[in-house]
């Protein structure tokens, strides 16, 4: 090849990654913090809540464990955290909830600031006036009993409207779809599923400030753990423009679990996840950031 065509080619290529990158936008990952606490149930976190200036946290375990935090910022990034307060969570008769019975795995933040809890084991969803108060549990539908004990209602997300959305992990239609239960106030329904890819499980889901619905999955695998982020749109009913934001490789985080979505000071969607480390000295308490494209 002449050097001339070289250059050309080389030129063209170069103009086409440009155009590439301009119209394909992609998740950037800012930062993964590590979380450490003296705490003795501090560990597991299944489920986080950021609020939009990325400076409060509401967060909770997997032995039901409800905590705040303030979040610290250097340079965009999570310098510190400040746990602020800390609450077991109470059963609907008055009792600290242990055992099978307090495997909390989901949260979602309603309008007035109470609190909804997905719970693994013993399948439900419980709404929480304020910290530390007695548990108002949602009516069961029939569907919740099949679920496997260990694989169940880990998501749970809230929309503009108060209405919740949760998943289980492991169970499918006989299709091999998702199907996601809403609550709307009054009964539960299944207003639609999501398309099951790969070896990938839901394990959190969130409703953006965009009012697309993002879905956290991971895949576990001898070697560690796997990430992806979806999100649609939802079109009353019908989920619309699946989108795969990111998707990791192995060992790229730690066990993912809780996820927020908000927006930054500069007008940013972001994704805050959390690592659940199993209360296990091999893994760790992350919480890792992505700017994500609008």
């Amino acid at each position: 090849m002449r050097t001339s065509s070289a250059i050309q080619l080389i030129i063209a290529l170069l103009l086409a990654g440009a155009v590439w990158a301009l119209d394909n936008k992609r998740p950037d990952h800012i930062g993964s913090f590590t979380w450490r606490h003296s705490a003795e149930w501090f560990g597991g976190f299944s489920a986080v809540h950021i609020s939009d200036n990325g400076r409060e946290l509401i967060g909770m375990t997997d032995r039901a464990t409800l905590i705040t935090a303030q979040i610290k910022r250097k340079s965009d990034k999570i310098s510190d955290i400040q746990i602020t307060g800390n609450w077991p969570l109470i059963s609907s008769r008055g009792r600290p909830l242990t055992g099978g019975a307090g495997d909390s795995e989901g949260i979602a933040v309603a309008p007035d600031g109470g609190l909804y809890v997905s719970f693994e084991s013993t399948h439900r969803v419980a709404f929480y006036p304020a910290p530390g108060k007695k548990a108002q549990v949602l009516p069961r539908p029939t569907a919740f009993d099949d679920f496997e004990v260990n694989g169940s209602l880990e998501a749970l997300a809230i929309d503009r409207r108060g209405h919740l959305f949760t998943m289980p992990e492991e169970n499918r239609t006989a299709a091999g779809d998702i199907p996601v239960y809403r609550w709307d106030g009054r009964a539960w329904s299944t207003p639609f599923v999501l398309p099951q890819r790969g070896k990938f499980l839901p394990v959190a889901a969130d409703f953006g400030p965009d009012g697309r619905f993002y879905v956290l999955e991971r895949d576990v695998g001898w070697t560690g753990f796997r990430s992806r982020l979806r999100r649609w749109q939802l079109d009353g009913d019908i989920p619309r423009a699946e989108e795969v934001l990111f998707q990791t490789g192995t060992g790229a985080h730690d066990n993912l679990e809780g996820l927020s979505i908000w927006r930054d000071d500069q007008g940013r969607l972001r994704a805050t996840m959390v690592s659940d480390d199993n209360f296990l000295a091999l893994q760790r308490t992350e919480l890792v950031e992505y700017v994500l494209p609008d």
